[in-house]
């Protein structure tokens, strides 16, 4: 399922960062839970959110959405 896949892609690249969903939550300018509920694939997270997101790794949305091996 695509929400799940999104979810351990995020927990992958927030991990790899060492830090914290209320650290990512902060550089993404989202509220912790809504991290949370990314992670755990139970959030239909949004183009804006997606977009939030990448910027808060610093990576692009596209490189945000490859399925790679995490």
């Amino acid at each position: 399922m695509i929400l799940e896949k999104f979810g351990k892609k995020i927990k992958y690249l927030r991990l790899r960062l060492g830090i914290s969903q209320e650290e990512l939550a902060f550089r993404c300018s989202l509220h912790r839970n809504y991290v949370s509920d990314a992670e755990r694939g139970r959030r239909n997270v949004s183009l804006k959110a997606l977009e939030k997101f990448a910027s808060g790794f610093d990576i692009t949305v596209s490189e945000l959405l490859e399925w790679g091996n995490e």
